[in-house]
């Protein structure tokens, strides 16, 4: 096993796992029994586990959001789309001394269709969103992102890798890029292709080796697999992490970037949990995360505190050795980093999460919303005890709610007008 030689002052390596289309209902680290997924188990045991993190409900909203740290209605363009004039976590964190690596799905360049309902805007490359090194599904070419792959790699260009699959040659350019960045601490983004759907045959299933994705199939019975599978590539990170003798420099966040996909139904607790991707209930925006870094995050920990899509970027900064008070104004979002660190944390935390989804995608209404983890309330009006009504079938209005429900729901409306 190679020994970590690196100097005690270096700031933290960062990998940052997005899955797709994973809600937290999915995962046993949150009470699901129906699946396997022993290597994000293993990283709940060794580190924290956020019970209230919440994205937004779509994939380009959360993407944007995340690599900003800015609400949507401040630089969100269209749906396939990362306005090019925006500054990212890897523009930041390359101002800090980091090599930058992106891996997996990007759909932030956007095609002929994303690009004309954008009234002609046009996105970002990987490279002039401050990433050095990339192997990526759907830059400008879309083809499949799992069996025979097409797939754009910097230095090689596109290139379709027949008989194999997408998210294993994801996972093998992050080790390469790992592995050759030992002395230099590096940032590592994989916003993974899995769990989204075509729900299709996977490597080890008995149909990969005669699937054909010309003749594509769309199956959610391959779902837990899938998911199982994405489970295990994230386990090859962290035992890769682990083999340079990295992992005491290294922190690992696992997120999810909106709710589960609605043909996919969950056994959870008792309740058959309908994903609700793209819609704006818990099941839409709840997502999980999972905080690894040994030695540093303590393990088997729990944070009940609401976290936001925004608060990455700001969180990253700081465990680069930016203070506090030294972060842009610019972002929207609050560090959680503290939070990782000191087990005793007192200090700020988020009180509310702020939406704004205007999808610009598919038939999904437009919505603008403020919660934590008793209250809703929508910008039209609907007011939901989510302590009582988490999925949102019976609006109040604001006679019914009680002396603290009515100082919250009036918070949320100063936040409201602040936000307009």
């Amino acid at each position: 096993m190679a020994t970590n030689t690196l100097p005690a002052q270096q700031p933290p390596n960062i990998i940052l796992i997005l899955a797709d289309d994973l809600g937290y209902e999915v995962l046993p680290a949150y009470g699901n029994r129906e699946h396997d997924t022993p290597a994000l188990d293993r990283m709940a045991a060794g580190g924290m586990v956020f019970e209230n993190a919440h994205a937004m409900p779509l994939c380009t909203p959360s993407r944007v959001q995340l690599m900003t740290g800015k609400y949507n209605f401040r630089n969100y363009i269209g749906f396939g789309l990362l306005d090019p004039n925006e500054k990212t976590m890897a523009h930041w964190l390359k101002e800090q001394g980091y090599a930058t690596c992106v891996v997996g799905k990007w759909q932030l360049y956007g095609n002929a269709r994303q690009q004309a309902l954008a009234g002609g805007k046009v996105g970002s490359l990987p490279e002039e969103a401050g990433f050095d090194a990339y192997r990526l599904w759907q830059v400008r070419d879309r083809g499949s992102r799992y069996k025979d792959p097409l797939l754009e790699t910097n230095g090689s260009g596109l290139e379709k890798f027949d008989g194999r699959y997408g998210p294993d040659l994801f996972v093998e350019y992050l080790e390469s890029f790992v592995e050759q960045r030992v002395a230099q601490p590096f940032f590592a983004y994989f916003p993974m292709a899995l769990t989204h759907d075509p729900f299709e045959p996977y490597p080890g299933s008995p149909e990969f080796a005669s699937y054909d994705p010309e003749d594509p199939v769309n199956d959610p019975r391959y779902f837990p697999g899938m998911v199982s599978y994405m489970d295990k590539l994230v386990g090859q990170i962290v035992d890769k992490v682990a083999e340079l003798g990295l992992a005491e420099n290294t922190l690992i966040l696992f997120v999810g970037d909106n709710g589960t996909d609605r043909n996919v139904v969950t056994n959870f607790k008792g309740q058959e949990l309908r994903g609700n991707k793209g819609y704006t209930n818990d099941l839409g925006t709840h997502v999980p995360m999972v905080a690894y870094w040994p030695g540093t995050v303590a393990a088997g920990s729990r944070n009940k505190n609401l976290i936001d899509l925004t608060d990455f970027l700001p969180s990253l900064l700081e465990a680069t050795g930016q203070e506090p008070d030294e972060l842009p104004g610019s972002l929207d979002g609050i560090s959680f980093f503290s939070q990782l660190t000191q087990p005793a944390y007192s200090g700020p935390v988020r009180e509310w999460v702020f939406c704004h989804y205007a999808p610009n995608w598919g038939n999904f209404p437009p919505r603008t919303f403020v919660h934590d983890t008793d209250w809703k309330y929508y910008a039209n009006g609907e007011i939901y005890d989510l302590r009582n009504d988490l999925l949102e079938t019976q609006p109040l209005d604001f006679t019914d709610l009680d002396a603290s429900g009515k100082k919250t729901v009036r918070k949320f409306r100063k936040v409201l007008k602040q936000m307009r």
